[in-house]
């Protein structure tokens, strides 16, 4: 139980931490007509992020998957890392083809995950492990 105990606040925690980066970047990007579509790809990328934060969230917050340690501890690594990764993202002015990487392994990965808890839980009506 103590493992348990510690999964909930340290994932709720990460991913908070990896929403707040994500609207920090939304919100702090520059207009410049040069880089229009560089621009509108990245707001493209940080809205899918922020629907997939969506989805996860949800699945959080109903208790889907609050309890369980496999999503846990592959929900609080992956936004962990990018949370990391989106800070050298905004320090070291990464190319936005990378956002791409980032939010594919960090954030749809846990996303999809949560969604076929989801999905497995109130669709099909099955315990969650």
């Amino acid at each position: 139980m103590p493992l348990v105990n510690g999964l909930v606040p340290s994932r709720f925690l990460t991913l908070t931490a990896h929403l707040v980066i994500v609207i920090t970047i939304f919100w702090s990007r520059e207009t410049q007509h040069l880089l229009s579509v560089a621009l509108s790809r990245l707001v493209v990328a940080l809205s899918v992020t922020l629907g997939l934060f969506a989805v996860e969230l949800v699945g959080f917050f109903s208790g889907v998957s609050m309890f369980n340690n496999a999503q846990s501890l592959l929900s609080l690594a992956a936004h962990c890392s990018a949370s990391i990764c989106l800070s050298f993202f905004v320090f070291e002015r990464w190319e936005i083809v990378t956002y791409w990487y980032i939010m594919g392994f960090c954030s749809a990965l846990p996303a999809a995950v949560e969604a076929l808890l989801f999905i497995s839980v109130f669709g099909l009506k099955k315990k969650p492990l």
